[in-house]
């Protein structure tokens, strides 16, 4: 991620929120809040699988994943957007910028293969219960996990590297409250083709082949579902899926209304990339809390209060 000797940018001016003159205090308690919240609720989920060994699950280590990497994305871009609300400083380092680009697509892309991960997962559990704990045994959990994680560290190192090796010889002013690929290359002096190409191409192919292998998966479990012959069998079968496809739809459906109703981008851009970066890390921990009695007792247990427990579908149910 070296920036070539040709930029002369050194930092960078973040112009925020666009038409929020005069509400930044509001703003600031109220992102403040959320941002609290993301904090704590994620941290739970992660004490209270980690101090159960009932949640000691391929579903539930997933789920720690899930929090470590909401706790990151929320913290990427969240504290330097209530620093700027709260003292109107609202200059970033290049250093500082370059980093929130790369830990943002990321963080990002981890939770996109993750979702994916476990959709796979939830395929198994009901597709496959008799060969489910050979199937995704500890060592096939680990890879998986892994996975997600270095092969995204590919991505945002590549779309970095390309964004910061641009001559930057105009304007330092950001038109947005976050460094992102877009909004910085539009101040290159540089041709931006290939980034703008790459990083589109990129971020597209990535969601879109996600979201189909979702969606196949969600498809067969819909069916192994339908074959069931016992009406509870059937009741526990989507229970278990309802939290996954409910963080799944908070996480493709802001994106889907943008790039399907390209007349609104202009106007939704900004607020659904609030929602997904401040709202959306807030709300996973509650969905999966609110669904889930074994999550449920494992937090009253850490606070001494009475064990609430549901059979599981499978071992990873």
């Amino acid at each position: 991620m070296a920036v070539q000797n040709h930029t002369s940018v050194t930092e960078f001016i973040l112009l925020g929120i666009p038409n929020t003159q005069g509400q930044e205090v509001l703003l600031f308690v109220v992102f403040l809040i959320f941002y609290i919240c993301t904090l704590t609720g994620n941290l739970l989920i992660l004490v209270a699988v980690l101090s159960d060994s009932r949640l000691h699950t391929p579903m539930y280590f997933f789920l720690c994943n899930l929090s470590v990497l909401d706790i990151g994305f929320s913290s990427v871009t969240t504290p330097k957007m209530l620093a700027n609300l709260l003292q109107g400083n609202r200059i970033i380092s290049l250093g500082g910028c370059m980093a929130q680009v790369f830990f943002y697509h990321f963080l990002g892309c981890t939770e996109c293969l993750l979702y994916t991960v476990m959709a796979f997962d939830r395929f198994a559990a009901i597709c496959h219960p008799l060969r489910y704990t050979i199937i995704m045994n500890r060592r096939v959990c680990s890879l998986l996990a892994a996975g997600t994680w270095v092969s995204s560290s590919f991505h945002g190192t590549i779309l970095t590297t390309l964004t910061f090796q641009l001559p930057y010889c105009r304007s330092n002013l950001v038109d947005y409250y976050f460094c992102d690929i877009f909004p910085v290359v539009q101040l290159s002096c540089g041709n931006t083709i290939i980034i703008e190409t790459v990083s589109f191409t990129n971020i597209s192919l990535l969601a879109m082949t996600c979201f189909l292998f979702i969606l196949i998966s969600y498809i067969l479990i819909v069916v192994a579902i339908l074959r069931m012959n016992s009406a509870e069998g059937r009741r526990k079968a989507a229970s278990t899926c309802a939290s996954h496809l409910a963080v799944v739809t908070l996480f493709f459906g802001p994106c889907a209304l943008i790039y399907t109703q390209p007349s609104l981008s202009e106007v939704l851009a900004t607020p659904v990339q609030i929602f997904g970066n401040v709202v959306t890390p807030m709300l996973n921990p509650t969905v999966y809390t609110l669904r889930n009695k074994d999550v449920k007792g494992a937090l009253k247990k850490l606070t001494g209060g009475k064990i609430v427990s549901e059979g599981h579908l499978s071992p990873g149910a």
